[in-house]
């Protein structure tokens, strides 16, 4: 059965690329699909990660601030998808670390991510993550994690 499962995402990976189908990436990842995360490519290839504005989203009422767990989450699951979509897998990758620096509130608007892949071996990536809301210079959030691999069989 954990053959099969492998050879699907796969597949869905391989197909999800090959049609540039976007959404059919995210909507694998049930908590993605929930929080409503979407991406697509750049005019330069790069991947643009998104997290439209719903109103359970917000954290604190008074200011309105986005939650910062919706924040983190958004971004853990970018990055995640940012190793799906650049690498082939077999397994989704596995968090090991993860340290985020919130560096102002998060509207109640649309939140937007890159991530860059800073380095990859064969078990281990080290990825970083920006969020932004309107003007990519002033960040919202910064993330750096470290994800498992798994190894190509």
């Amino acid at each position: 059965m954990e053959s099969a499962n492998r050879t699907g995402l796969v597949e869905l990976i391989a197909q999800a690329r090959a049609e540039k189908d976007y959404d059919r990436l995210a909507e694998f990842v049930p908590y993605a699909k929930l929080l409503g995360i979407r991406f697509r490519e750049d005019e330069a290839g790069q991947l643009l990660f998104w997290l439209d504005y719903k109103p359970e989203n917000i954290g604190n009422a008074l200011m309105p601030a986005l939650h910062g767990g919706v924040i983190a989450a958004f971004m853990e699951h970018a990055a995640t998808l940012q190793i799906l979509w650049q690498r082939e897998t077999v397994t989704l990758p596995k968090i090991i670390d993860f340290s985020i620096d919130y560096l102002r509130p998060g509207r109640p608007e649309t939140l937007y991510a890159r991530c860059s892949l800073v380095r990859q071996g064969q078990r281990i990536a080290n990825v970083a993550v920006s969020a932004w809301q309107g003007d990519p210079e002033r960040m919202v959030a910064t993330a750096r994690m470290h994800f498992l691999l798994s190894r190509p069989s």
